[in-house]
């Protein structure tokens, strides 16, 4: 049985108005040396927002997003932490349009299908 922590990625078009849409799951083990994101945007769930959006930047900064996860050089000096510190950078707090909900803990016995069990339940 493998420990993690998650948080489900939001999209919040208008940050005052506090409206937002799921689009995807953070996925980390501490022990497992395991984080795994997966987003997935829906254009056609953006239109229920009455806000222009610049979609061109959301794509840029969820795309930031998982390359921090993964920890790949174009993810810039974050991506080059450590799994931990990664995790808490991408789930901190913050006023954006890219924001996170608390993480979670949980239990499973295969993180990678947790990763698409949690994705179906809360993005779908």
């Amino acid at each position: 049985m493998f420990l993690y922590e998650y948080a489900v990625i939001r999209l919040v078009p208008m940050v005052e108005r506090e409206e937002f849409i799921n689009v995807g799951i953070i996925l980390f083990s501490k022990k497992e040396k395991f984080i795994r994101t997966r987003i997935e945007l829906s254009e056609e769930r953006l239109k229920w927002f009455k806000c222009e959006l610049d979609l061109d930047q959301i794509k840029a900064n969820l795309n930031a997003f998982e390359l921090i996860s993964a920890g790949t050089k174009a993810g810039g000096p974050i991506a080059c932490e450590e799994l931990p510190e990664r995790f808490r950078w991408l789930t901190a707090v913050r006023s954006s349009v890219i924001q996170t909900s608390r993480p979670h803990p949980g239990k499973t016995n295969d993180l990678e299908k947790e990763v698409e069990r949690l994705f179906a339940e809360y993005v779908g």
